[in-house]
């Protein structure tokens, strides 16, 4: 595989010895110090190095990882709950406590999607965005809008079209986002300005993850059909969320629960001829070890133990090696 993938002496035996290097998991001190795992700034000299080798996309492989997302997990029929694939009175179990489960009455089935939007076929090229801060000065913006289907996250901002773009087509919300509008329902306008940024593309929530998500969910919804009628709130299908989580971890994905990056870039997997990913970075260094924010719009860290985004990062290196998809880490 990697004399198909990395043709010539440079790339053809760095390969798998980096790969090999990058498999242990990456160190949460900082850069400047030491511990028994990999060192961040070694790290990251292993990704450029990889980074600087020629992509080559493998069209067998895609086509391998879309046949086996769509056999465990079905993206394709099953990402969003539709009414095509949830019925009236049948009970949606949350993603993390299958204990628990909320009935679905007339009034949430008919807040359902008739069908998905991507069931006539593959959907080309697509751009996942990330938020990560090494979007920041990228340029990747015109790039990224080049792409068909562009999936971006939790709101981020697309004020800084030359770095970012501005196109969306998917945009996800995490509820606790919408707790920032307390007068919700007397007062949705400063959400649907909010929204109306990413044009008609639609939003997705995950409204049957925890608990606490739902009445958060429905009141976007709510809030937002009335002054957006062709921006869609559609919700995440716990089943398939449920389901791919499993299949990634039995794949040695050690983590609590999927990041919704992840979960998306698997979903362009299955639905996308080509996949890109921007953002997607979790270090504070970037690959000439200059310091970079949280996020290209801020430095707020992410909750911690939830999500192991370096464990992740590393998975979607994989598989930009074996030419599956393209990571973006540099300047466009």
């Amino acid at each position: 595989m990697a004399d198909l993938l990395f043709p010539g002496p440079y790339c053809k035996y760095r390969l798998q010895e980096k790969m090999t290097t990058l498999s242990q998991p990456p160190c949460t001190v900082t850069a400047h110090e030491t511990c028994d795992c990999i060192n961040t700034r070694t790290l990251i000299m292993d990704v450029r190095e990889l980074m600087n080798c020629p992509h080559r996309p493998n069209i067998t492989q895609r086509e391998l990882y879309r046949v086996i997302l769509r056999s465990c997990c079905n993206a394709t029929g099953e990402m969003i709950l539709t009414n095509q694939n949830t019925k009236s009175g049948q009970k949606i179990h949350y993603e993390t406590n299958q204990k628990l489960f909320k009935t679905v009455d007339k009034k949430l089935h008919s807040m359902l999607p008739k069908a998905l939007p991507w069931s006539k076929g593959l959907l080309g090229h697509c751009a996942v965005v990330g938020s990560g801060g090494i979007l920041q000065n990228s340029s990747c913006g015109a790039e990224i809008d080049s792409a068909d289907y562009i999936i971006r996250f939790n709101l981020g901002p697309v004020t800084n079209s030359k770095d970012v773009g501005n196109k969306t087509h998917l945009m996800t919300i995490n509820p606790s986002q919408i707790r920032g509008y307390r007068n919700l329902t007397k007062d949705p306008q400063p959400l649907a300005n909010r929204v109306a940024v990413y044009g008609n593309a639609s939003l997705l929530l995950p409204a049957f993850s925890y608990q606490f998500c739902t009445g958060l969910s429905l009141n976007a919804y709510h809030a937002l059909q009335p002054l957006r009628p062709n921006q869609k709130v559609v919700f995440f299908n716990p089943n398939f969320m449920l389901n791919l989580g499993r299949k990634w971890k039995g794949q040695g994905l050690k983590e609590p629960r999927l990041s919704t990056g992840l979960m998306l870039a698997s979903v362009a997997m299955e639905l996308c001829e080509e996949v890109h990913i921007y953002g997607f970075w979790p270090f504070s260094l970037d690959l000439n070890h200059n310091p970079l924010p949280q996020h290209y719009y801020d430095n707020v860290g992410p909750n911690k133990g939830v999500h192991s985004m370096p464990d992740e990062f590393q998975l979607l290196l994989k598989l930009h090696t074996q030419g599956v998809l393209q990571l973006h880490l540099g300047h466009c």
